[in-house]
């Protein structure tokens, strides 16, 4: 039988990366995205690069509850089960802005989107021999601080700030579920994937800040090569029994003191939860 896997966010970058790989591997992969037209563009270019017709398209923004809703039910239409998820997704936004349901953004799709998007699909996995949750973190976690009592970064923000809070509340989620997922068959670690030249960083409506990411090309990793610690924990049976661990260039890295507090782990999980209560 056939694997299957999802990658969120997989029309560019490492998501697209991603997705290359493992359709060579011979999964068949599902590419979550938001805008439909470079999906489909996104698409041609897999299939092309991988020369595997493996590969389709469901679309889906991580930024609306609607839409994560609507992306699961049409995954759980075609699929009887997930082998792997690949929490890709993550936005950097230099001005504050909001999701469908008024969320700080970058903590709305990197966490929020993901938290929901993983509960919604947590049967498939379980039905699958072996379930693999892969989230995509990165060691801006180092600077995040998270403030159960303001989520939504009302004062003070900046890119920097917003960024590193979401990328630690990856962390912590990975920490929580980890616990939650004994006696099951799914694992989930997570990835720093290294400075990886993606489109991280640039505006999805007006481009600005593609120069400067242009001229930074040369000193970063390319998206395949970012991409490889996500494929090693995705396929590798080295792995297949390790979970809530951390990992950069396919060995274990340490996270920060803060991205293993149980207290904050689970505090972050009570409050994602209720979020999503709110949109129901």
């Amino acid at each position: 039988m056939k694997k299957i896997a999802i990658v969120t966010v997989a029309n560019s970058g490492m998501g697209l990366a991603t997705t290359i790989e493992l359709a060579k591997q011979g999964f068949h992969v599902v590419m979550m995205c938001h805008n439909e037209e470079k999906g489909l563009r996104a698409l041609k270019d897999a299939i092309s690069q991988s020369q595997s017709s493996s590969i389709e398209l469901i679309q889906g923004d991580l930024g609306s509850f609607e839409s994560i809703r609507n992306f699961a039910s049409a995954f759980q239409s075609k699929f009887e089960h997930l082998d792997v998820l690949i929490n890709n997704a993550g936005v950097v936004n230099v001005k504050r802005e909001l999701t469908s349901e008024g969320h700080e953004a970058q903590l709305g799709v990197n966490h929020l989107g993901h938290f929901y998007l993983t509960q919604l699909l947590m049967n498939d996995l379980q039905r699958a021999t072996q379930g693999r949750i892969i989230v995509v973190s990165s060691g801006a976690h180092k600077w995040g601080k998270i403030d159960i009592q303001d989520m939504e970064i009302s004062r003070g923000y900046n890119v920097a700030k917003g960024y590193g809070r979401s990328k630690l509340a990856n962390l912590l989620f990975m920490y929580e579920l980890t616990s939650r997922l004994e006696d099951t068959n799914v694992t989930i670690n997570a990835v720093h994937p290294g400075a990886v030249s993606t489109n991280l960083g640039i505006d999805r409506k007006t481009e600005f800040g593609r120069i400067f990411v242009n001229l930074l090309k040369p000193f970063f990793l390319t998206p395949t090569q970012g991409a490889q610690t996500a494929i090693h924990l995705a396929t590798s049976n080295e792995v297949a029994s390790i979970s809530g661990k951390y990992f950069y260039q396919m060995k274990e890295a340490t996270m920060s003191k803060l991205a293993q507090n149980p207290h904050l782990a689970k505090g972050l999980w009570l409050w994602s939860e209720q979020q999503i209560s709110k949109s129901i």
